[in-house]
């Protein structure tokens, strides 16, 4: 098989696995080497400023001795195999980059023999593409679960991110569709991933010349709609990998239907706009302070897809509105809809100075129609007049639109 069939075959291979991001690390070459420019590494996605990126993302081969219901690489498929040799997957990320075709390189792989040989195989990539072609572009490596620590700590000093799969949400829909893998085997590569992060930061305080281990941390995936599991067990369990691992991202994937498929898997896919709240709700967790029961609970486990999970919680909790806008701690201020991290870090610069008004805000680029009915400015109370409204909710919620697959999957910047 010629290499632009194999390519064919395991770049379509690897579209189901959204674990990859911009990159957030450096590597300096001085003016030397391949590819040392900054960076980034989202294959045709984008940045959290907005710019567009790709990277070549790859299987290192599709052949794989595990039977997961929900993949179409699993042995019991009839798809076409395909196998890159380690000089392949080099000559084609080299020959890429100097066309401009890419800024990194994504590489999976499906499991061959055991995992430990086919870490070995993803490491020897790296290796070669650092030390022999002295390329310095972003490298995102796959950390295959229940392979050998030292191959973990070794994958770690060639690439600037490695990402283990969570895939489901619960250990119970893992057993079920993937009796082969086990959240714990997931976990404890996290672990040993995490540990070495940290490790090699320590050493950098006492000496820069100290080798930079992932400097871009490690993420992971999980698959929307496979199973039903809901949004609130999925938000827990993010919340809990952060919490243990320090990910940077967990990726949300809607589920994919695939030819053949087992009976216990559904036959379409979720809302594509499911996938995306799912997102925003990650970021609250993130950069908001949000709790994952706050935004998902057991007596409302999936979120509204008509209307963004910050506007939702604010809705549930009107008691706690209206905020005053010069009086309110941060932490309040993040929960009023329309306010995102920018706006909250200027608005609490601003207030040291002088009381904020609604032209303050309008000025910020805040939108007065969102922000109005959670807020007290110096020169006006909207809320007293909008809060207790019933038609509220219909006020405030978007027109409903097609989601575009660029709404779904961009890493989302807009402020909630």
């Amino acid at each position: 098989m010629d290499v632009r069939r194999k390519l064919e075959i395991l770049a379509d291979a690897a579209k189901y696995d959204a674990s990859c991001a911009s990159s957030g690390s450096r590597r300096q070459g001085g003016g030397k080497g391949v590819g040392s420019t900054t960076p980034v590494g989202i294959c045709h996605s984008y940045t959290p400023d907005g710019r567009c990126v790709s990277l070549l993302k790859i299987l290192l081969t599709n052949y794989c001795i595990y039977d997961c219901t929900f993949c179409v690489n699993r042995v019991s498929s009839d798809t076409p195999r395909a196998r890159f040799t380690t000089d392949e997957v080099v000559k084609l990320t080299i020959e890429f980059y100097k066309r401009n075709y890419i800024e990194g390189l994504f590489l999976s792989s499906g499991i061959i023999q055991n995992p430990d040989y086919t870490m070995q195989q993803l490491i020897a990539v790296a290796k070669k593409l650092r030390t022999e072609h002295d390329y310095r572009g972003y490298i995102h490596l796959k950390a295959i679960p229940l392979a050998d620590e030292a191959l973990l700590a070794e994958a770690g000093l060639w690439c600037d991110r490695l990402s283990a799969n969570i895939e489901l949400a619960t250990d119970a829909d893992l057993k079920k569709l993937a009796p082969e893998k086990r959240r714990a085997h997931v976990e404890t590569t996290m672990r040993q991933v995490a540990a070495k992060v940290l490790e090699s930061k320590a050493e950098r305080t006492v000496t820069k010349r100290a080798p930079r281990f992932a400097p871009a941390g490690q993420s992971t995936q999980m698959i929307v709609g496979a199973t039903s599991a809901t949004d609130a067990e999925m938000l827990a369990t993010s919340s809990e990998l952060y919490d243990r691992h320090a990910l940077r991202r967990v990726y949300y994937s809607a589920f994919s239907p695939i030819p053949h498929a087992d009976a216990r898997l559904p036959g379409k896919s979720p809302p594509l706009v499911r996938e995306h709240r799912l997102y925003q709700a990650d970021w609250l967790m993130r950069y908001y302070g949000f709790e994952a029961g706050e935004i998902a609970s057991p007596e409302a486990p999936n979120l509204d897809l008509s209307i963004d999970p910050k506007l939702a919680w604010a809705l549930r909790h009107r008691g706690l509105f209206p905020v005053d806008v010069n009086k309110a701690e941060r932490e309040m201020l993040l929960r009023i809809p329309g306010l995102g991290v920018r706006s909250v870090k200027r608005i609490l610069e601003l207030r040291r100075h002088r009381s904020i008004r609604r032209e303050d805000l309008e000025k910020l680029r805040v939108s007065w129609k969102k922000v109005s009915p959670f807020l007290v400015v110096s020169d006006a109370n909207p809320a007293l007049a909008t809060l207790d409204r019933n038609d509220l909710l219909s006020r405030l919620a978007p027109p409903p639109k097609q989601l575009s697959l660029f709404d779904a999957t961009t890493a989302l910047t807009g402020e909630l």
